[in-house]
């Protein structure tokens, strides 16, 4: 069996995924037994006071070293990283980020001789040569974004590391995520999460995709789930590594906004695609996990009703106590 993770590290920590994971983490594991770190953004008040906190840079090596050395870390879940629709609009800062960072995180883990290191991967990672349709876990990967760029270079780099220096690292291919807590930070999939905000709060939206864009989707208590399922499987069991083809659910820009007026009828969607599109027809309509779940049990609990429900839910309430933050 996998060994122990005792000290764990979460990048990215303030970010859509990192600031929910990082307190799944401290539940499981104990509060003081997971640093959450971060660039720039200040964490909110649940993050920064449930356990420790620390400021670092993953493209500059000394800033994981030193708090690596302070906390004994020996687990990284590595989630820092510039998304699609920012990276397209700074591809330097997307490939400094990215690249530079993941190779500082397999570096550390070779030279500290960690336990284990997740960094996920996206549906980015494909292009218009690949199989929309049920996208094969073993493909063509031509991605149109430096985005994908640096997560195929991401995936190929982490299997070195497996194969050459003995590193155990786990990732997989992240579909759009969906949640209520934090808001994404500039993925092309950023209008599933921003469609029930608005629908709550303004009962109508402007969709930046076309009504009939599909794309593979995931709500967020899947996607922890996923992390921390892989990360706890028995490495032998594996036979990939770092490129899990991971999905929820896949639906289109129009049969979400359908789902959410079975709830709130008056709410009217508009659609004025922008360069998002282009991204985002380059991506699958729907993947093929099935690797994922003969290797390590994966298995998604939310559909689009369960997710939609939910999200409706919360949000309501939110906005019915004037504490809807978007």
């Amino acid at each position: 069996m996998a060994k122990e993770m005792k000290k764990i590290m979460v990048t990215g920590s303030v970010g859509q995924i990192g600031s929910e994971l990082t307190m799944a983490l401290r539940e499981k594991y104990g509060n003081d037994n997971v640093l959450a770190t971060g660039h720039r953004t200040q964490p909110k008040p649940e993050l920064r006071d449930s356990g420790p906190f620390e400021f670092i840079n993953v493209a500059k090596r000394e800033t994981i070293d030193e708090v690596v050395k302070k906390y004994d870390i020996d687990t990284i879940y590595h989630l820092s990283a510039i998304l699609s629709a920012v990276g397209e609009k700074n591809p330097y800062l997307a490939w400094d980020v990215n690249m530079n960072g993941t190779y500082n995180i397999l570096e550390a883990a070779r030279e500290f001789d960690m336990t284990r290191i997740f960094v996920p991967s996206s549906i980015a990672v494909f292009g218009p040569e690949t199989p929309l349709d049920n996208t094969p876990q073993e493909t063509i990967l031509k991605p149109k974004t430096m985005y994908g760029v640096t997560k195929v270079a991401g995936e190929l780099l982490c299997d070195y590391y497996v194969k050459r220096f003995d590193v155990d690292v786990r990732g997989c291919r992240y579909p759009g995520i969906i949640s209520y807590e934090t808001l994404p930070g500039g993925g092309t999939t950023d209008y599933a999460v921003a469609i029930y905000f608005e629908a709550v709060k303004n009962k109508k939206y402007t969709c930046f995709v076309k009504e009939e864009t599909m794309l593979p989707m995931m709500y967020m208590p899947d996607c922890i789930k996923a992390a921390i399922d892989l990360m706890e499987a028995d490495f032998s069991q594996l036979k990939h590594h770092s490129d899990f083809n991971v999905t929820g659910m896949s639906f289109s820009a129009g049969e979400l906004a359908a789902e959410i007026q079975k709830h709130i009828p008056e709410f009217v969607c508009e659609y004025e695609p922008d360069f998002r599109q282009d991204i985002a027809d380059s991506w699958p309509n729907s993947l093929d996990d099935s690797a994922a779940r003969e290797e390590w049990g994966w298995s998604p609990s939310f559909d689009l009703a369960a997710m939609s429900e939910d999200m409706l839910k919360v949000l309501s309430q939110r906005h019915a106590d004037g504490t809807l933050d978007y």
